[in-house]
């Protein structure tokens, strides 16, 4: 031991910059590997964390009815929670109303469902009007936290009547509360989306103060504000059946829509899912460039180290000292990189995890994954010492064995058809890994070539579907650019007992524009099935076919069809030819699945949850409607800003003067998700990219260094600077020649196969992605960096000492 001591000794006053660099090597690896794979199972694990800790509501409950009674809802055996509260905002001082909460009319709310987990500050006093809530995106959006001050206002009762008969939404001239934020709360209902700014929530007390400020002077009225609920079930979701018909029971009502909040969850999971998958993609990665790179290294390390104990070795050293020897180092370097290492992954949780999980996470900040930080911290250093070991005992093989190196069939074939010199010795010292101190790293470079052109062009293949999937709404199965609301409940605005009002003529009118091609008279009503709420559109276009995205089958031609959305479908277990039943507020019927595809976005669903009937099977299941409105395709190029106020001038005609609403359709919230999802796969690629380049430069850097004595040989048999510096280009050429036979078709079709994933899960209409310009320059750009690479190694074979090494050898 006296004499490993002593070597060791030497070895770190001799060589601690080579070890200095391998520590840092080992903990840059680590802290990536270590920091995506427990940033990857923090992510797919939020869902179920913040689920665990804040009761959260089992449905949501939308009779959207004046007056309802929902007292006989509590009374349900499987109800165990209930929270109420009123379909209106209250105004607050520079805060737009997507960020404003529905205020709640009492305390159940964060106390007994949907208890929030307090991120900064305190819960509100539920018996103060001037303490609010936000979540947790809200500081950042409109800087205002913990301790700052807003300003609400609340409207006149009188001005929520003429609101409510649909006039214009007035100033609020009601009363005005200075209220202050005490705390920044999630909880699965209130969690931020992707794309949100936050929300602020009001407390209870507001609701209890100022009721009629709320509601208007008649609560019941037809056109009063409506209060809808949320709650828990004692069975949680299996108890949804028996609940559903409980309250058709109660209520008088089989189309009172209910959400099963759990589906929210599982959405949130999936996207969650998905990008922790892409974390670990990440993670694994690195993993493999860690092996590539710091394996390189070790190899390096380990085998001038053997060769220097040779000495030692005629002395008397025996083999299992030699590879302790040669180990030792390395292993000391390792054990100090990986510290360093899991002390960074530790920091890097403090922005952990990315993307749509964080939204979800009920504990950001620092988070010790010791089942992920242990492992790893003594696993590198074991795996260095174990390649360490391995390396010298090659090391000491090859100076026994007598085995001729391993020839590769280009460079003979280059040989043989008379190829210039430079060509014939750069494909061997591209192909062919030699052995003893000459050998190289072959391999690793074709692979590492390979991975960075596949990466890269994955990378670029898949953000162009997302590119494509985000700039065309009708790959999400939205095909109108404007809406128009006419009525809700069942009475147009403007209708009578005895007059349909203005909204046929006007619906007319809209169709008969020339930058409109096609109009759908769209009645909107929900059908229940088993435990399915399902919101259908009637399929009634105007003078001109109304374009759907289908994804199989056809549009429903009789009253007895139907067309679902995917995720209906899905959730009722049905696909075309089935036959599934359905009841409305009318009827019940049993209806045949003509066909898969989307409907519009709308208040109560999403583009991939409803269904379309004819106006005449619509008519089979309901009566009335819970919502009319207007759907309009423009022509391509059609200026929106232009064709609005000509839209709203014609139509006035036919509505005494008053103008109509017209809107963009609202976007799909899977958009921001797959905006989301897109900078992973790019990161990913990048990283793949710095492994080709690391692995490749390292190869021409080594081959030239290694071979010095082949390069020396020839330099003295005539070959020139130039030529030395081609056989340098022509094995730089080659490698990623190589490369971007492999790696072009693989990425491309990896890509697309992620693509497809992507579009089935999210869902979308599947478009194959091509990224034109990445195929284009991928080539060029692969070559240009191989030979950029190339120029430093080149150099160096140009001006080697021709005389000197050949002694030195």
């Amino acid at each position: 031991m006296t004499v490993l001591a002593i070597w060791l000794r030497l070895e770190l006053r001799r060589r601690w910059r080579s070890l200095a660099v391998l520590a840092l090597l080992v903990a840059l690896a680590t802290g990536t590997v270590l920091a995506s794979v427990a940033g990857a199972r923090r992510g797919d694990s939020a869902v179920d964390r913040i689920m665990a800790r804040t009761l959260p509501a089992t449905a949501t409950v939308l009779p959207n009815q004046p007056g309802f009674d929902w007292d006989k809802i509590r009374a349900l055996p499987e109800v165990t929670a209930l929270a109420t509260f009123p379909v209106i905002t209250v105004p607050v001082d520079g805060i737009p109303e997507e960020s404003l909460g529905f205020p709640y009319t009492d305390d159940n709310l964060l106390r007994t469902i949907e208890r929030p987990v307090v991120l900064q500050g305190r819960l509100a006093d539920q018996t103060r009007v001037d303490e609010v809530m936000v979540s947790p995106r809200f500081p950042g959006s409109y800087h205002k936290g913990v301790g700052d001050t807003v300003t609400l206002h609340l409207f006149t009762p009188r001005q929520v009547d003429a609101n409510r008969a649909g006039g214009d939404v007035p100033t609020p001239a009601g009363p005005r509360i200075r209220a202050h934020i005490v705390g920044v709360v999630r909880t699965p209902f209130f969690a931020d989306d992707v794309d949100s700014k936050g929300t602020l929530l009001p407390t209870s007390a507001v609701f209890r103060h100022y009721r009629a400020n709320m509601l208007g002077t008649h609560e019941t009225a037809a056109n009063g504000v409506y209060i809808n609920a949320i709650l828990r079930l004692k069975g949680g979701e299996a108890a949804l059946p028996a609940f559903r018909a409980g309250l058709a029971r109660v209520s008088g009502r089989n189309d009172i829509e209910v959400w099963n909040n759990a589906d929210f969850a599982r959405h949130q999971q999936k996207v969650d899912s998905f990008e922790s998958s892409c974390l670990l993609a990440f993670g694994i990665a690195g993993l493999v460039a860690a092996m590539l790179l710091i394996g390189q290294s070790v190899a390096r390390y380990t085998a001038a180290t053997v060769v220097d104990l040779q000495i030692l070795r005629a002395v008397g050293m025996t083999p299992r000292q030699t590879l302790t020897a040669a180990s030792v180092g390395p292993f000391l370097a390792a054990s100090a990189g990986a510290t360093i290492g899991v002390a960074a992954a530790a920091v890097a949780s403090r922005w952990m995890p990315i993307g749509a999980a964080s939204v979800a996470e009920p504990s950001p900040g620092f988070d010790l994954d010791w089942t992920v930080l242990g492992p790893g911290w003594a696993l590198v250093p074991l795996a260095v010492l174990c390649g360490a070991a391995a390396s010298a005992w090659l090391a000491l093989a090859a100076g026994r064995t007598r085995t001729s190196p391993r020839r590769s069939t280009t460079a003979v074939a280059a040989a043989r058809l008379g190829l210039p010199v430079p060509v014939v010795v750069g494909a061997r010292f591209a192909l062919e890994p030699g052995r003893g101190r000459s050998a190289v790293p072959v391999r690793p470079a074709l692979l590492g070539a390979v991975v960075g052109v596949l990466g890269v062009l994955a990378a670029f293949t898949f953000s162009a579907g997302v590119s494509d999937a985000v700039g065309h709404p009708e790959r999400f199965g939205q095909t109108s650019q404007l809406e128009s609301f006419f009525g809700f409940n069942g009475t147009d605005f403007g209708a009578s007992a005895t007059d349909p009002g203005p909204a046929p003529k006007v619906i007319g009118r809209l169709a008969a524009d020339r930058d409109v091609t096609a109009v759908n008279d769209a009645r909107i009503a929900v059908a229940e099935s088993g435990n399915s709420s399902v919101t259908m559109y009637t399929y009634a276009p105007v003078r001109a076919t109304f374009p759907v995205v289908l994804t199989e089958g056809h549009l429903p031609h009789g009253v007895d069809e139907v067309v679902l959305a995917p995720t209906s479908a899905r959730n009722l277990d049905v696909q075309v030819g089935s036959t599934v039943s359905f009841s409305g507020n009318k009827d019940a019927r049993r209806l045949l699945v003509a066909g898969i595809g989307f409907v519009p976005v709308g208040s109560h669903n999403t583009y991939d949850d409803g269904g379309w009937l004819t106006a005449a099977g619509y008519d089979q299941l309901f009566t009335g409607f819970k919502y009319h409105l207007a759907e309009l395709a423009l022509r391509p190029g059609a200026n929106v800003a232009t064709v609005v106020p000509r839209l709203q001038k014609a139509a006035a005609v036919f509505t005494g003067g008053a103008a109509i609403g017209l809107t963009p359709p609202q976007q799909p919230p899977q958009v921001a998700e797959l905006r989301d999802v897109r900078v992973l796969p790019i990161v990913l690629g990048g990283f793949l990219l710095l492994l080709a380049i690391g692995a490749v430069g390292h190869a021409l850097a080594t081959a030239v260094r290694r071979r010095r004595h082949d390069v020396a040989v020839l330099r003295a048999l005539g070959m020139t600077r130039w030529q030395a510096r081609g056989m340098v280009v022509t094995q730089a050429t080659l490698l990623a020649a190589i490369g971007l036979i492999f790696g072009v078709p693989i990425g491309i079709a990896l890509a697309r196969v992620l693509w497809r994933q992507v579009a089935d899960n999210t869902p979308i209409a599947y478009h194959p992605p091509l990224a034109v310009w990445a195929l284009l320059l991928i080539a060029p750009l692969a070559l240009l960096i191989a030979n950029l690479l190339a120029a430093w190694p080149g150099q160096r074979a140009a001006r080697l000492q021709v005389g000197h090494t050949l002694r030195t050898e």
